[in-house]
């Protein structure tokens, strides 16, 4: 009997240490996972067509193809980030190149293309500089995404002001016409009273009676 007592303590014992060993397991898995998302840069998407200008810029793919590259650069590792800046420059530079659409051929957008463009070659240098840290990294990259999401931000501003004067069916760049009242309801400035007249006109209009 006291040996089944002892097999049966041991049994436990070795139990309770697989269950403390995978827990173990389970928990270092877990700070594994925690390390690795540390390693990339999570930026909050940024700021997307509204239809009205994702219709009008639907047939220009050099857009496009940065819109769809610039998916990756929401969630992505550092050397990912390093590795595919020289395509993103290359993107851009295309689709500054190709503005497609009259409406954003204005200086502001091509300023904001342009701000995008210098960004993302700063980001391929960095490639090429191997002591270059992380931190660098990120913050260009968070940089990239911030001033895509200007870029997005000042094409909906420019379609949004287009639906609002097309709501409100009033040319707003051309001046309001005012229509004056008729001569006939204008009141005069001034309104002058007779002169008094004086006793000696009167007595000269006043013809003498007869003798």
């Amino acid at each position: 009997m006291k040996h089944l007592y002892s097999f049966l303590l041991l049994i436990l014992f070795f139990s309770i240490s697989c269950n403390r060993a995978k827990s173990t397991q389970e928990t270092s898995e877990k700070s594994d996972s925690l390390k690795i998302s540390t390693n990339r840069i999570v930026s909050t998407i940024s700021e997307t067509l509204i239809p009205k200008a994702k219709k009008a810029v639907s047939e220009w793919n050099e857009y496009n193809n940065v819109d769809e590259f610039m998916i990756k650069y929401y969630n992505i590792s550092n050397s990912e980030a390093l590795d595919y800046a020289e395509e993103l420059s290359r993107l851009v530079q295309l689709m500054k190149d190709s503005v497609r659409v009259e409406l954003l051929k204005e200086k502001n957008i091509t300023a904001r293309f342009n701000v995008l463009h210098n960004e993302t070659l700063r980001l391929a240098d960095m490639a090429t500089i191997s002591a270059i840290t992380k931190e660098e990294v990120r913050d260009e990259v968070q940089k990239i995404v911030e001033v895509y999401s200007a870029v997005n931000s000042k094409i909906n501003t420019i379609y949004k002001a287009i639906e609002l004067q097309n709501a409100l069916e009033v040319d707003t760049e051309a001046p309001i016409e005012i229509i004056e009242e008729p001569a006939i309801y204008k009141r005069e400035k001034t309104n002058k009273f007779p002169k008094p007249i004086r006793r000696e006109t009167i007595k000269k209009l006043i013809p003498p009676k007869k003798s």
